[in-house]
């Protein structure tokens, strides 16, 4: 096994998987119950995810999609149990909105060293599908355990968070994090994005964990993001085409 993936324990059965070589620095987490797993998406897709998962347990494991972007899926050819929102189902089924030719550029500028034997010229987007579908509310149970879905759309059409209400943990994707929160693509929406932070500020959260970037998130951030998000709307700022507004510890991209 190669270096590119640094593995955090949470705790005894939670796992931070990150790829911190490179810029997108992404994370997917390992949730490992009593009968089974699931993988709260599988990354860039530059190394093997599958074969570190399998060091980590040897449970049956599921993978659940925050959402279908390139970053959040590249590993997800090396699974068989795929889940997904409905609304991006046709995105990992060979309708992806960006072009193989964008998703190569992104993951190669700027440039990182990436692992022995890795060719970015032969990088390919999923498109296998998915072998379940999960909606707004579904209890996913793991034995011991049981994480719930929530549909948070606004970065894109089908983005949902993750939420484990006995540890307090909430898993955000591309919701919450410390870096630039894009709501500016043609499958995105504002207004639904601050919608989505309003819901999930609401929740009892002990330990925001996100899809990218630095993993000591405060929970206090959730209401600050909430507070820029109502800002931008009172100063009827919160369109698409307005650009980037910086605030302390993150960006909004609309």
């Amino acid at each position: 096994m190669d270096n590119w993936f640094t593995v955090e324990t949470l705790d005894p059965q939670t796992f931070a998987i990150s790829e911190y070589r490179h810029w997108e620095e992404t994370h997917s987490y390992l949730l490992c119950g009593t009968h089974r797993a699931v993988l709260i998406d599988t990354g860039l897709g530059i190394s093997d995810i599958r074969g570190l998962v399998g060091e980590l347990t040897k449970l049956p494991v599921e993978v659940l999609t925050t959402h279908a972007h390139w970053d959040h899926i590249g590993g997800h050819g090396q699974f068989s149990q795929i889940a997904v929102h409905p609304a991006e189902q046709d995105w990992i089924s060979g309708q992806f909105p960006l072009t193989l030719e964008m998703v190569q550029k992104n993951l190669m500028d700027p440039a990182c060293e990436f692992p022995k034997g890795f060719d970015p010229a032969r990088y390919e987007i999923y498109r296998a599908g998915a072998s379940r579908l999960f909606q707004d509310g579904d209890c996913i149970a793991l034995g011991g355990r049981s994480v719930q879905v929530l549909h948070t759309p606004g970065h894109s059409p089908g983005h949902c968070c993750f939420y484990e209400p006995e540890r307090g943990y909430l898993y955000t994707g591309d919701l919450v994090y410390s870096g630039c929160l894009d709501a500016f693509y043609p499958t995105t929406d504002p207004i639904l994005f601050w919608e989505s932070i309003q819901r999930v500020q609401k929740l009892e959260t002990k330990r925001v964990l996100p899809g990218h970037h630095t993993l000591q998130i405060p929970v206090l951030m959730i209401g600050h993001i909430e507070h820029a998000f109502a800002e931008l709307f009172e100063r009827g700022e919160l369109c698409k085409g307005n650009g980037m507004y910086q605030f302390e510890g993150f960006a909004i991209h609309i």
